[in-house]
């Protein structure tokens, strides 16, 4: 099925894997150009290894003067821009709130907050050239029904949601489409990590933590993360022309995290 990304010009970021890497490889086999960056070298050798024409760079998205090479070299490459995908994020630490310390905070919000916003700053006047295009972020389940223990985490991806609508607001007139997605808990390694964190802190199984997560959803199972990227997919392309400035679930129709338990 056409869906109008055949020579489109696209980035992605944190696409070494799971999603992102999911995302790299719908994009290419619809026919786009496609950019990703990684802080691994490896996976990025990986994805290109597996994805033809794929092209990436080594970037550190939460830096500012890093950002703006990684723009230049990508805009370069590709001959211009589209789209572009905020995937790049980090789980934060896992603590209450009086425990967390102001370092791992900022942490966190560089790498999910503050790399969403450089690169929409960096994105913005390409797109404009092009004569519009579409922005994807990531928010997170977490920023629309906090998340117990991950304070920072949740913050930041409720700020994206925010910052999604109001750039939506802005950019209409230039007919870039902003939207963000609200992923439920995602199938993979990450999920698992911040299982792992999550039953550490509460003296838990890793296995009754991940119960009681997929409890919390009305389908009673993960998502998968090829659901996550075709619905980006969706959103950047001809069917999704006519969406901009919405937060979009796909969490398996999960109901909230609840109370952090003593259990």
């Amino acid at each position: 099925m056409d869906v109008g990304l055949a020579g489109k010009r696209a980035i992605i970021t944190g696409a070494g894997g799971g999603i992102g890497r999911q995302t790299a490889q719908l994009f290419a086999n619809a026919g786009a150009a496609v950019f990703i960056n990684d802080i691994d070298a490896d996976a990025i050798d990986a994805a290109r290894a597996d994805i033809p024409g794929l092209a990436g760079a080594v970037t550190d998205m939460g830096d500012s003067a890093a950002v703006t090479t990684f723009f230049e070299q990508a805009v370069s490459h590709l001959g211009g821009l589209d789209i572009l995908v905020n995937n790049v994020g980090s789980a934060g630490p896992t603590a209450p709130v009086e425990e967390v310390g102001l370092d791992e905070w900022n942490a966190c919000m560089a790498v999910n907050l503050t790399s969403t916003f450089l690169c929409i700053q960096a994105a913005v006047p390409h797109l404009r050239a092009a004569g519009g295009g579409s922005i994807v972020s990531m928010s997170s389940a977490a920023g629309k029904f906090g998340f117990p223990l991950r304070s920072p985490y949740a913050s930041a991806k409720w700020a994206i949601v925010g910052l999604t609508r109001t750039i939506a607001l802005e950019l209409g007139r230039d007919h870039i489409r902003c939207n963000c997605i609200q992923p439920g808990p995602v199938e993979g390694e990450r999920i698992s990590r911040v299982i792992q964190a999550k039953a550490a802190a509460e003296g838990r199984s890793d296995n009754s933590v991940r119960d009681q997560m997929a409890a919390m959803t009305t389908l009673r199972r993960f998502v998968p993360p090829t659901d996550i990227s075709a619905l980006i997919l969706f959103l950047c392309s001809d069917y999704g022309a006519s969406i901009t400035g919405q937060s979009l679930s796909v969490d398996s129709g999960m109901e909230g995290y609840g109370p952090a338990t003593d259990d």
